[in-house]
């Protein structure tokens, strides 16, 4: 009898420490998925400030190819490029 009980005893410590490691890999799990879903929101924070800057830039270099009669035809081209392109977006948007 003394055999049954240090067994059951055994098997209860052994079940309250699987809890015990369950519940903190639980938590574990939360976290890391709150911060994976953290570090997605600032990655595309991210991707939307750079599309930004490459605009500003773009925007630079047509600006400054405007200061000569050289860069006008450039600058044109680039408009015109440009033009397009948003073209493009609407009519991906319209469908």
């Amino acid at each position: 009898m003394e055999n049954i009980a240090e067994v059951i005893t055994s098997l209860e410590f052994k079940v309250k420490r699987f809890i015990e490691k369950h519940t903190i890999l639980k938590e574990n799990l939360q976290r890391s998925q709150d911060e994976i879903q953290e570090l997605k929101t600032i990655n595309e924070q991210n991707q939307k400030t750079i599309n930004e800057l490459k605009d500003k830039i773009k925007l630079l270099k047509i600006a400054k190819s405007t200061e000569t009669k050289e860069g006008a035809v450039d600058a044109k081209l680039k408009i015109n490029e440009m033009v397009r392109e948003i073209d493009k977006c609407i009519g991906l948007l319209n469908r």
